[in-house]
């Protein structure tokens, strides 16, 4: 039985930042760092304090973790980024709520000598020869130190105090995992016993030196536990001092998930009633594994109960009795058909979460032109008279400043002129939709008409998909288009402001115009006469969506998340093969430009090169992070491969941060889910110069670490 820790951490927004820029603003993003380890990082808000980010990480923890920190810093196009401060959560204060944290926490200063991160290796023993007690220090080597300086590395050294005495290993140049096998004696000093500090050093040629952290060990301890292993580094003891909310605030949400798990046989009597349970009678199931998972599961447990079942079904080419089910029990129990999916149940979360994992292939070939033209264009565009900068339109006529009037005939020229190729781009979707949607929309399509036949309900069973396809995938996806994957940075205010009408608009086609007139936003009326001519438009494309042959789902081998010939990933990544041989690590690491499908994994010199090099998704039988140690360098990971002959290659591959690295991982993981031979484990170093980085041993074939 294995336990597992994880994290799952929700960056909502921030208020009231600093203006760091001479503009007046800032340009923030957040580090997220578990025992000062960088984790992830958001994207950036442009000229706002006051940003929203909506990112959120599940960050799988080792179980003895302490801290959990989160910096807020500008982003500056020239010259180092600036701190704007920082917010620390201890592991006790995580776990106090079994619900977690979720609330506004004020940021505090960061003292640059508090920021110390990564381990060191001690070996202590208490000596007593004819001169008195000798303490000897040996220390070894440390790892994953703070990089002090520019190069992104360090010059550490240790220094060892115990009493009034003090001695210093020599300087190891350049490396953040230093080796250094001192043996440090040091006699007994007079008086009361004493405790040993053992403190690392970043050393400068010119100025001060930096503090790299330090542990320290009590006369007790020393007496009768010398110290013997890896130790944590610790900042100097000191109070955090707090700004009382002049650095502003974040709101975060925080949970601590702690699981013990078990082989996977000992789930399979729960797999097969869950599946017997989908495919029985859901109207009156008060009993069966799935109804009383619905009952028990409450907030945010329902949201990762729907993402875990949606995962679970869709691997067993069962997700279309799943949801078939799950409809069947929201149907039965609503009688106003104007609520009819209107809560977070679980048939809710479950669907969103369906067209989530399989549908955004089909969601970015639909919007991504469009939501790139906003971007691109910068366009400003207001209905709205309270939010009108009149001071602004000289962009749109160059007469000077135009009447309220003349900016609003502007803005809707400029909305319907997005719109139209949004309407457009969906309206004309029908077939480059994933079957496995529409058959599942033909279902809910189906149920719906079934319990609200009448006349006077005609357009329930089309609001019913819709709610699903306009307002909780397009219309989100327009709104921030960072947390679906359409941009790597969020939107600039007036840009964002932009998206957020466009998003209204396609909500209220979603709506079929049931809500236009009403309500507080009398505004958008001029756009109203565009809306109405597409609501007939969407009706005809429902009608076509659901219009599809019905396919009966087999239970069978996992089904790829990734589909074959869309690519769902691209970029330029740093290559590295195995072990070339003569080659400097910056030197072993080639520029590529890198594309990825459901099928191969393809790579060359640049988006143009015409020759390019492939590895079959098929072969890859693991996909890891690698340890920082293993070349000195971040954000590395490794694609391990097995060619026809059965022999593992391995390819290790850089990315330029650390939200990179997640995505890449998280793509490479959905498209080879379905590979048979799987590693159960893998070295978290690299073979490099006739033995493992991690573990030092010689022989290639040695053991691997658990995944």
């Amino acid at each position: 039985m294995a336990k597992i820790s994880s994290l799952n951490v929700r960056v909502v927004e921030g208020r009231s930042l600093p203006a760091k820029d001479v503009s007046g603003s800032s340009d923030p993003y957040c580090i997220v760092k578990v025992d000062d380890e960088v984790v992830a990082r958001t994207a950036t808000v442009w000229r706002s304090l006051s940003p929203f980010w909506g990112e959120e990480y599940t960050v799988h923890l080792p179980l003895d973790f302490h801290h959990l920190a989160f910096y807020v810093l500008d982003q500056d196009t020239v010259g180092h980024d600036d701190v704007i401060g920082k917010i620390s959560l201890s592991r006790e204060a995580i776990a106090a709520d079994p619900r977690g944290i979720d609330s506004w926490i004020n940021l505090s200063r960061v003292d640059p000598d508090a920021e110390v991160q990564g381990e060191v290796r001690l070996a202590v023993q208490m000596l007593d020869d004819v001169k008195g007690r000798c303490l000897r220090c040996h220390v070894l080597q440390a790892r994953d130190l703070a990089p002090r300086d520019i190069t992104g590395t360090s010059d550490p050294f240790a220094r060892v105090f115990w009493g009034s005495q003090s001695l210093e290993t020599s300087i190891i140049k350049k490396t953040r995992f230093p080796h250094w096998d001192e043996v440090l004696e040091l006699r007994e000093p007079p008086g009361a016993p004493a405790p040993l500090r053992v403190e690392l050093w970043d050393w400068d040629m010119v100025g001060k030196d930096d503090f790299l952290g330090m542990v320290e060990f009590s006369p007790q301890v020393l007496q009768h536990h010398p110290p013997n292993g890896w130790f944590r580094l610790l900042p100097f003891p000191q109070a955090e001092e707090d700004a009382g909310g002049s650095l502003g605030a974040l709101r975060l949400k925080v949970r601590l998930v702690e699981d013990r798990v078990l082989p996977s046989q000992y789930y399979q009597p729960l797999v097969e009633l869950l599946m017997e349970s989908a495919l029985g009678p859901a109207e009156e199931d008060t009993a069966s594994p799935l109804a009383m998972l619905e009952e028990l599961a409450l907030g945010d447990c329902r949201q990762d109960l729907a993402t875990k079942l949606v995962k679970l079904f869709l691997g067993r080419g069962l997700a279309g009795p799943f949801l078939d089910y799950l409809t069947r029990r929201e149907v039965a129990r609503t009688a106003d058909p104007n609520t009819l999916f209107r809560s977070n149940s679980l048939a809710s979360k479950s669907m969103e979460q369906f067209m989530k994992l399989v549908g955004m292939p089909y969601l970015h070939e639909v919007l991504k032109p469009v939501v790139s033209r906003v971007f691109d264009e910068k366009k400003y565009m207001e209905l709205d008279p309270c939010k009108m900068e009149l001071g602004r339109t000289r962009r749109i006529s160059f007469k000077g400043a135009a009447s309220e009037e003349h900016v609003r005939e502007t803005s809707v020229g400029l909305l319907t002129g997005y719109l139209g190729p949004i309407v457009d781009a969906i309206v004309g979707s029908v077939e480059r939709c994933p079957s496995a949607v529409r058959l599942a929309f033909r279902q809910l399509y189906r149920r719906v008409e079934e319990r609200f036949p009448q006349a006077e309900h005609e357009d329930v069973k089309y609001l019913a998909i819709s709610g699903f396809l306009f307002l909780r995938f397009f219309a989100p996806a327009i709104l921030t288009p960072k947390l679906f994957d359409l941009r790597d940075h969020h939107a600039d205010p007036q840009t964002s402001r932009s998206l957020l009408l466009l998003a209204k608009a396609v909500q209220s086609i979603g709506n079929l115009g049931q809500q236009l007139g009403r309500g507080k936003e009398l505004w958008m009326a001029p756009l109203h006469p565009f809306l109405l001519q597409s609501i007939s438009r969407v009706r005809d494309f429902l009608d076509r969506l659901v219009d599809v042959e019905e396919e009966g789902e087999a239970a069978g081998p996992a089904r790829a998340l990734v589909a074959p010939s869309v690519t769902v990933r691209e970029g330029f990544l740093l290559k590295r093969k195995e072990e070339p041989a003569g080659l400097a690590t910056r030197f072993a690491f080639k520029k590529r430009y890198f594309w990825l499908n459901g099928e191969t994994l393809t790579y060359s010199k640049s988006p143009e090169w015409q020759v390019r090099s492939s590895i079959p998704v098929s072969h890859i039988r693991a996909v890891e992070r690698v340890d920082e140690g293993a070349f000195q360098l971040p954000h590395v990971m490794q694609v391990v491969t097995q060619d026809g002959a059965g022999t593992l290659h391995t390819i290790y591959l850089q990315c330029k941060n650390v939200n990179e690295l997640n995505q890449w991982l998280s793509a490479l993981r959905k498209a080879s889910a379905p590979n048979p031979d799987k590693l159960a484990a893998c070295h978290p170093g690299a073979f490099r110069g006739a033995r493992w980085t991690c573990c030092l041993q010689a022989k290639r074939s040695v053991p691997r670490r658990g995944l």
